[in-house]
């Protein structure tokens, strides 16, 4: 595997990508320190330590932009906005005839498609920014510190403008990276907000464990339920189901075709963590409504079902991950097309007859892997909130233990270890695997 890396850098365009994509990530990072104008960033950090105490969904939402919406920078709304519209209108292009004919138009329709996304980016962040600019004005800590001094239309206009226009240069920023570097451009850069967060999470344990706080064998046990997690992660995202499939011989001129066995893979976890994704963003939604409203009691006593340490939160949240993984997987996964292009080119699945009984085969046997894989998923994703529930840990550091962030960080690995190896066995180098098959990625966003 060393070799292999001392490789990556013998190949000139993979050398340029990599560099490339490392800067992209810098400047993001960058961007993530900048603060909004107005703002008073010592009080807004010192509310997050006294009133959420790193277990609200304000810090779950502070994780996936990478720490910037905690010091309230230019970055703070993070790529969410985007993840968002991206759900919308691949919701809308499964029951709206226009948008199901733009997806079936190739290049041009995708272009349409990628077009509207941006607008609905555009949309959503400016609401949100909205709903965080009247969040910033309320707030005070317990020394009666305003984190917007001098609130008002104006500090709300401008936090919109601000904030908006930070989502739409992140965007920006993935698609460079897609383009130009290598990997998914959007993926990394939720990747390398929640990885940034990882060195004051274990600095935090560090100090629980040196303070007495918490014993040497409960922290040593931690540490093994950490590792068991993320070997389940990397095997739900791995695990396939292998259909054999038979091709017969066929004469076409001088030239015989066919007559080879292969198989189709299905993935135990063919949505990847988009249901996560998903289901995650539809959480965030109450949320930013209810902050409009922050004087009806009406509004605040629903907050209370929605709030982060809430049993209810979590279990609708488990639910909306097992829905959108069969959602997500109708949409990637299409078994009449896959059974239309087998009887083309002669292939069968043996013992079942071709066309509309291997769809329902195939269709059957998808379901019923989907199953344990949307419930593994459901309990991979609560997993965080179980560990700050029993064990005194900052849901930070219980992050890595399982959810989205963890799945995130498998995910995404594996997907960029999969194209740098592509890269390297298409120019005759050896990959990161000498044995024992390929690295598989999974789906994008």
């Amino acid at each position: 595997m060393i070799q292999s890396f001392k490789s990556i850098f013998k190949i000139p365009e993979l050398k340029q990508r990599i560099i490339f994509t490392l800067i992209i990530l810098v400047v993001y990072r960058i961007g993530g320190h900048i603060p909004i104008p107005g703002i008073n960033s010592e009080a807004l950090l010192r509310y997050f330590e006294e009133a959420s105490q790193g277990r609200g969904l304000l810090s779950l939402y502070d994780l996936f932009a990478g720490g910037a919406f905690r010091r309230a920078t230019v970055f703070a709304l993070g790529i969410m906005p985007y993840i968002s519209a991206s759900i919308i209108i691949q919701l809308l292009g499964a029951v709206v005839p226009s948008f199901q004919k733009l997806q079936k138009e190739g290049q041009e329709g995708q272009k349409k498609i990628t077009q509207y996304t941006r607008y609905g980016t555009v949309l959503i962040a400016s609401m949100q920014a909205f709903g965080v600019s009247i969040f910033l004005e309320q707030i005070q800590t317990s020394a009666q510190m305003s984190v917007v001094p001098d609130p008002g239309l104006g500090f709300r206009l401008l936090t919109m403008v601000t904030l908006c226009a930070g989502t739409v240069f992140i965007m920006w920023l993935g698609e460079q990276i897609t383009e130009r570097g290598i990997g998914n451009g959007i993926s990394l850069i939720i990747f390398i907000g929640i990885v940034a967060t990882f060195p004051n999470a274990a600095l935090d344990e560090y100090q629980q464990v040196s303070a007495g706080n918490r014993a040497i064998l409960t922290e040593v046990f931690l540490l093994g339920l950490m590792v068991l997690t993320i070997a389940g992660v990397v095997a739900l995202t791995q695990g396939t189901r292998k259909i054999p499939v038979q091709y017969a011989k066929r004469v076409i001129g001088r030239k015989v075709y066919g007559g080879q066995s292969t198989h189709i893979p299905l993935r135990v976890n063919t949505a990847g963590v988009m249901p996560i994704i998903f289901a995650q963003s539809i959480m965030f939604v109450p949320q930013t409504v209810l902050s409009f409203f922050p004087n009806s009691e009406l509004m605040n006593s629903m907050a209370r079902y929605f709030n982060f340490q809430s049993a209810v939160y979590w279990s609708l949240y488990g639910l909306l991950i097992v829905f959108f993984t069969y959602f997500y997987t109708a949409i990637a996964f299409n078994p009449v097309d896959v059974a239309d292009n087998m009887k083309k080119h002669g292939g069968f699945i043996p013992g079942v007859r071709p066309g509309k009984k291997t769809a329902e085969f195939i269709d059957n046997i998808l379901t019923r892997i989907t199953l344990p894989g949307s419930i593994l998923l459901a309990m991979v994703a609560v997993l965080p909130y179980i560990i700050t529930r029993f064990v005194n840990v900052s849901f930070n550091f219980a992050s890595f233990y399982g959810g989205t962030s963890l799945l995130i960080i498998v995910g995404v690995a594996l997907d960029t270890l999969q194209q740098l190896e592509s890269h390297l066995l298409m120019r005759h180098y050896d990959g990161f695997m000498k044995s024992g098959g390929k690295i598989k990625g999974r789906r994008r966003f």
